[in-house]
This record gives structure tokens, sequence and C-alpha cells, in this order.
């Protein structure tokens, strides 16, 4: 994701059986709440990821999108990625900077809208990478910084876990290694997803396809980016192209048939034409991919040769382009995702 268009296991079902940027690319990429808002945070159980859920990009800065504050965010999204965290001059190390564009007199005033977000069920992550950033975590040491930086922000911020969206390169040991020492850190409760671009879910030989096997245990969704893309292979080798029914389907089959739970699988999509450079689609075509993977219905070509009634849901793109284009996406794909099987 671009900033651009910048873009538990112990929660892994609920009830049940997934700087600005100038360019068109992928998703883009201490005062504290009374005592503590993190440390208030933690004192509280945490709201479980919904079985079937809606994940939305907060943008943390003005790209032309409409500005968003984290408060203003469409009451449709389950789990809402903060975007994005920033590297230190430390590798595996990251921080976060509040953008003043975004129209938050403290950071006080943003941590609030992180608890009020969480006390009405919502999970607030951190996401970290984009299009323009990168966090280079490629040895035990680094893996480490990683790890720490990463739970502090979750005990200043009250962040319920983090986001992988790095687009540059990842090492699978090493980050696996960061996020398994994450999670002894933050416990069950950690909401642990991932962005990859559809070229590092093509098969399990990629690092982020590693990754994901890697930590399963502690993974609750991957949310793919079916965009700024051109056409992929589908699971039955066939090539389809981007922008299509059988582009989510045929690809998710991929995840879904190779070592993936289906409540680990989500279909990531611009909320707007303006939101990614290529592979917008009409929400209506992503409620069909949803149902053809659910339910075998509203299938293209590709028909799944069984379903997978518990996949997670879907993501977006922004939650601000969503905005922009008048809350199209969240208004028809979250009803239908809250509706799944």
């Amino acid at each position: 994701m671009d900033r651009m268009h910048r873009k538990k296991r112990s929660n892994k079902l609920l009830g049940g059986s997934a700087a600005l940027v100038l360019a068109t690319g992928g998703l883009m990429a201490a005062t504290t709440l009374g005592s503590s808002a993190g440390a208030a945070e933690s004192e509280q159980a945490r709201a479980a990821v919904p079985a079937h859920a809606v994940t939305g990009y907060w943008q943390n800065f003005d790209n032309g999108a409409t500005v968003q504050k984290l408060g203003d965010v469409q009451d449709g999204y389950d789990i809402i990625a903060v975007a994005f965290a920033d590297a230190t001059g430390t590798d595996g190390q990251i921080e976060f900077n509040l953008d003043p564009a975004v129209g938050y007199a403290s950071e006080d005033d943003f941590k609030a809208d992180i608890a009020a977000k969480q006390e009405a069920g919502k999970s607030v992550v951190i996401s970290v990478g984009g299009e323009l950033g990168n966090v280079t975590v490629n040895d035990s040491e680094s893996a480490q910084q990683f790890a720490d930086s990463t739970y502090a922000l979750m005990e200043e911020y009250g962040f319920d876990g983090v986001d992988i969206d790095l687009e540059h390169g990842i090492n699978a040991q090493y980050m696996g290694e960061a996020l398994k020492s994450l999670s002894e850190k933050a416990g069950g409760d950690l909401v642990l997803t991932m962005a990859p671009q559809t070229i590092d879910m093509q098969n399990t030989d990629t690092e982020y396809f590693k990754l994901a096997l890697d930590v399963k245990d502690i993974l609750t969704v991957v949310n793919m980016q079916y965009y700024n893309s051109g056409s992929m292979a589908g699971c039955d080798g066939n090539v389809y192209a981007q922008g299509t029914v059988d582009f989510l389907t045929a690809l998710a089959c991929i995840q879904l048939e190779n070592g993936l739970d289906a409540d680990q699988v989500g279909i990531g999509t611009p909320a707007s034409a303006k939101g990614a450079g290529s592979g917008y689609v009409d929400p209506a075509i992503v409620n069909d991919a949803l149902d053809c993977l659910t339910k075998g219905e509203n299938c293209g070509e590709f028909k799944p040769e069984k379903t997978y009634p518990g996949l997670r849901g879907a993501m977006t793109w922004s939650t601000n382009w969503d905005a922009a284009n008048g809350d199209g996406w969240v208004n028809s794909v979250a009803p239908h995702v809250h509706e799944l099987p």
C-alpha cells in the first residue's frame, strides 16, 4: 500500500468452527492518558476479533483522501490498522509519530480515541511498512529490537497488536523470531495481521508465506493485497486478471489449500479507484468472492472444489479513501462479511 494511496490465536474464532507518498504503489508505506493509556488498557480484557471481520487501514497523514481522526473511522471496521509506524536508526526498531495533519491537539486525544474504539469492541493495531516504509529484521538482535519496540508502542498507546506490511523484502526466520518474542510479551490476546502483495503468496517457498506458516499459531489474518499486481496464477494453475472475482477467489485458494486456516485468510481491495494504481473492484465483486469461497455461490469461471465457511473476511485500503467515496466499500462489504455463515 502506498502513502499516496497509502494505504489471538486465542481470538481465532469468536464462537465458530482470518509521511505522505507521491505515487501509486501498494499499502504504504511520551505523554500518556491518565497514568498510562497502555497500562490502563492492559488491565482490561481485550475484545476478541469476530469470527468474520473487516479490516481497514487508517491514514496517519493527509494525501488527498478524507482526513479522519481515529474516532471518525466507520463503525463497520472490526480491526483498524494505524498506518504507519516509522523505522528508527536502529535495525528492527520502530516508533510512532502522530502526524499533525490529522488534526489531533495532543497524543492524549489520540490515545483516548484508541481506547474508545476498543471499548466499542474494535481492535487497533500498529502497521509496519507500506510502500515507502521499511524495517530491517535480519538477525536475532534486530528481531529483539522489533519485539521490544513494538511491545513498547502497545504499552504506550494501547495497541492490540501489529500488522506486517513490509513490501521491500522480509526475512521469515528472523521476523518469525521477532513475532514469537512479541507474542510472549503480549500474551494470547495479541492481534497479528499481515498484508502481503500477491507475488508474496504465490507459493509456500516465498518468505512471506513461510513467515505466515511459521507463526500460524499466533496469526489472526493474512489480508493479501489483491491490487497493484497485474495478472497472477491461481491455485488451479490458470492465470487470472486482477479486478475480477476469479482473481480474488483463485488466489485466496492458494493460501487456503497450502496451510493457512480459513479464518486466517481475508480479501484485501482498495476502497475506491483512487486508493490504488490498479485492481479496484466494485464492492459487489468482493461480496461475490466472499460468497464463492464460503458458500460456492456467485463464482466466476473459477469455482473452488470445496467451500471455506470460516473465511475471516475482507480488508480495504483505506478508511480514508472509503470516506472520500461516500463509505461505499464499508457500507456494502461490512454487512456482508458480518452475515457470513
